[in-house]
């Protein structure tokens, strides 16, 4: 009897699963090798390629503003008489969980506190500049160029599903350049790399996550601070997220994303009371104008003849360009498919600027109650390990074991959330872009993927998973720019369409008036 798993399953499946496995295997086999292997070629990619991930980041940005200005806007992504399905509130709340998640919580302290206290790009550091620029920078890390390269990749999926019937497909999203070849080699080398770069994009962020759990234990408890716990962190949660991934898309992650929501919105708002509440607003509402001010020089800054700051840029900039590139095809999927029934203008807008407000709030929230404990002199928060940053700041503010249990609860299930969601992005992605992938592949995803962390902690911690991210997302930035092509090429073809029968319409009603 045939196997119905051979049925559903495409090529990409296994021919991507294979790759993952194989990395996994050279991690277990030869970890010094995967390590130094990646350490080269991460090396040479910021070194040679970072003007590249600055210049078309900073491209999909003016693309997005472009299309919001233009005629275009105005193209709803779906049927003409299609309604939203979420409501305004409840779609930026998905938004917002599905585009930031772990990370937010990870680097909410550690990256404010670092830029402040050790090697802030401009400025003395410790001094009142540092902090304005340190704020600055996670602005500009986490604002409207990382939602515009996650907005990019999910509108012209949206567009190609739901206006034009697509299969929810990053290859297919092509089809106005590469007509049927979509369909061939080329095509299954475009989901193969896509399929990779969000394995490793989530792999990354499950790595951070189990990094983060362990520090927080370890800070909190005498639990040692090492790999094997990690490890045994990335097993319970595996375990989690395949009951998640069994229970469907609509049980689970459903559940799991309004936990989210709660433990986030419950943590940030303490904090913002409990916290320095009027230095949170001023510095918040200050750095929001100097990050207006300076975007345009921060898109394209490269410092090439200062190799201290140039350096700073590759470890940061250009790390987190390569985050979000990797990232954006697991984003960009899940927001494409909450979003049906909106105009594009409406989409693009609320894309770009709700969660990236959101998340300045964030920041500024949690940097400031961490950078305000450095200028009293209560903790050295720059000092702590970048995993036990956000604890060492909740333990030195009221209740601080409760809201560090809170913490440790929001990053388990924004672990659980991230794993569940990509395994069933992952798996519609490799069976042809059914919505309903057998659990079979989403369990061979699921645990890939945590293989894929656990290996990548294993053979580098934190700086190995930066390696793969910046790694993976270099050729998927190619993708991206065929499918910015590829988008606009569609667009101008459907807005014609459009125009004309509007044209057609008006003769139409005009002859009427004429006759009676």
């Amino acid at each position: 009897m045939a196997n119905p798993l051979s049925k559903r399953v495409t090529a990409v499946f296994w021919i991507t699963i294979a790759i993952a496995a194989l990395s996994v295997i050279w991690g277990v086999i030869s970890p010094d090798n995967l390590k130094g292997v990646t350490e080269t070629i991460r090396a040479y990619l910021t070194v040679h390629f970072g003007w590249f991930y600055l210049i078309i980041v900073t491209l999909f940005v003016l693309f997005c503003i472009y299309i919001i200005i233009s005629p275009f806007g105005t193209i709803k992504l779906g049927k003409p008489d299609d309604k939203p399905e979420y409501s305004m509130p409840t779609w930026f709340a998905m938004l917002f969980s599905a585009g930031m998640g772990i990370g937010l919580v990870f680097w909410g302290v550690a990256e404010p506190a670092s830029h402040f206290a050790n090697n802030p790009p401009t400025a003395e550091p410790g001094s009142g500049e540092a902090l304005k620029e340190s704020m600055k920078f996670v602005y500009f890390h986490w604002g409207v160029h990382a939602w515009a390269i996650y907005a990019l990749v999910a509108l012209t999926l949206a567009y190609f599903k739901f206006r034009r019937g697509a299969p929810g497909l990053i290859s297919a999203t092509l089809y106005p350049l590469l007509g049927e070849r979509v369909k061939g080699p080329i095509g299954k080398t475009i989901d193969v790399i896509a399929i990779f770069a969000t394995v490793v994009g989530v792999a990354t962020t499950l790595g951070f996550g189990a990094a983060q759990i362990n520090g927080g234990l370890t800070y909190l408890t005498d639990l040692p601070n090492e790999f094997w716990v990690q490890l045994v962190i990335i097993g319970v949660v595996t375990v989690l997220f395949m009951f998640s991934a069994y229970t469907g898309l609509s049980k689970g992650i459903k559940y799991l994303s309004n936990a989210n929501m709660f433990l986030a919105a419950l943590l940030f708002i303490f904090m913002l009371i409990v916290g320095p509440t009027l230095q949170i607003m001023n510095v918040f509402t200050d750095t929001i104008g100097s990050y207006l001010r300076d975007v345009a020089s921060m898109s394209f800054r490269l410092a090439p003849t200062n190799e201290e700051n140039q350096t700073w840029i590759q470890n940061w900039t250009v790390f987190y360009w390569a985050w979000w590139i990797a990232w954006s095809p697991f984003v960009g999927i899940f927001i494409a498919r909450v979003s049906r029934g909106r105009t594009i203008r409406e989409f693009l807008m609320g894309v770009l600027i709700v969660p990236s407000v959101v998340g300045f709030l964030w920041f500024a929230t949690f940097g400031m109650s961490a950078i305000n404990l450095e200028q009293a002199g209560t903790a050295a928060i720059s000092e702590l390990s970048k995993e036990q940053a956000l604890f060492g700041t909740l333990t030195n503010y009221p209740l601080g074991i409760i809201t560090s249990i809170i913490a440790l609860c929001l990053i388990g299930t924004f672990f659980v959330t991230s794993a569940d969601s990509a395994t069933f992005v992952l798996g519609m992605q490799s069976t042809n872009g059914s919505l309903n992938p057998p659990k079979t592949v989403k369990f061979s995803w699921g645990i890939a993927q945590s293989a894929m962390a656990a290996i990548l902690l294993f053979t580098g911690g934190l700086q190995g998973l930066q390696n793969a991210l910046i790694i993976a997302a270099f050729p998927f930035a190619f993708i991206m720019i065929m499918m910015m092509y590829s988008l606009h090429k569609a667009l101008v073809e459907d807005k014609a369409i459009i125009d004309n029968e509007k044209t057609s319409s008006s003769s139409e009603q005009e002859k009427q008036t004429m006759s009676s």
